[in-house]
């Protein structure tokens, strides 16, 4: 049986999966409009995405919200989809949700050049020539902040928020990770972040996307997300808790949940309501680990791998 050890293999591949929590039978919602936001924003800086997305769509549906906060959360939305799973065809669909149900959004602007990079990467180059020359007609507006944290730097009207740095910084190995800490590692980061993406639009201006090597490389990044998008569709709805689970998981483990002095005493326990959002977070993980090793186990059964682990040097 091929077990694979550590969760950073899977944060790996396992970009989403489904996060479901119940409300109370009154339809009341369990959670107050911060807590819901907070939640999600927990979510979404722990790089599970997936489970983010399903938070500010439940804000959305249950809580009021007025009309440009919910343009920017489908905003947001959007860019998960884009920036964090690669996933174009949905991400087409949320920023033409703020495009067309929210026409006195601020965001309009930006939503124009985020359809025609989706449609770039979807190879329908005809259709985003047709969206740009469209959107090129538009004036220049102010681009609200769309990703949790402030906004760090501007690339043209592009924002740069500190969501953005963090999570380009946890894409690196651990040991490099280490090495940015201090407020003047992260600005030198940042700073090579920039001039990479400023490399990144020269090299596509001179048509590099068609040399043998990109195409080879984006051949093997295909691959990655294939078998992300197949590991999100085997899973999803296999990892679902509501909230009597948060509170039995809570009980099971409140040795967890509680405060230490300096020397590593415990001085008091958490209530449940102060845990509450942690211990999700917990749960959901405990469970999304077990879910992905099931399938893992499965399929290599099913494929009847064999590893021969002595014959490694």
């Amino acid at each position: 049986m091929l077990k694979i050890k550590g969760k950073n293999i899977i944060y790996y591949l396992m970009l989403s999966s489904l996060w479901i929590i119940g409300c109370d039978k009154d339809n009341t919602p369990a959670l107050s409009a911060d807590q819901k936001i907070n939640l999600a924003n927990t979510f979404y800086n722990n790089e599970l995405f997936a489970a983010a997305i399903n938070e500010y769509l439940e804000f959305l549906r249950d809580y009021p919200v007025e009309p440009n906060k919910r343009a920017n959360i489908n905003y947001t939305i959007a860019n998960i989809y884009f920036e964090r799973l690669n996933n174009y065809t949905k991400a087409m669909e949320y920023y033409l949700r703020v495009k067309h149900l929210y026409p006195e959004s601020p965001l309009q602007k930006e939503v124009g050049k985020r359809l025609v990079s989706c449609l770039e990467r979807l190879e329908r180059s005809q259709d985003a020539q047709r969206i740009l020359e469209r959107e090129t007609a538009l004036k220049p507006e102010e681009v609200l902040e769309h990703k949790p944290g402030e906004i760090i730097a501007r690339i043209g009207e592009e924002n740069v928020t500190q969501g953005d740095l963090d999570f380009e910084i946890k894409q690196l190995p651990p040991y490099l990770q280490n090495q940015i800490q201090t407020r003047e590692q992260k600005l030198e980061f940042l700073k090579q972040y920039i001039a990479e993406r400023l490399l990144y639009d020269s090299a596509k201006r001179k048509g590099l996307d068609q040399d043998k090597e990109i195409i080879e490389g984006t051949y093997r990044a295909k691959r990655r997300l294939m078998a992300q998008r197949i590991l999100t569709e085997e899973l999803q709805g296999k990892v679902n808790i509501n909230d009597a689970d948060v509170e039995l998981y809570y009980k099971a483990n409140k040795d967890k949940y509680v405060e230490k002095d300096e020397e590593g005493k415990v001085v008091r326990e958490k209530s449940f309501r102060e845990s509450a959002q942690q211990v999700a977070q917990d749960l959901f993980l405990e469970r999304q680990e077990k879910a992905y090793q099931e399938l893992i186990d499965r399929l290599t059964r099913a494929e009847e791998v064999k590893i021969f682990d002595n014959k490694i040097n």
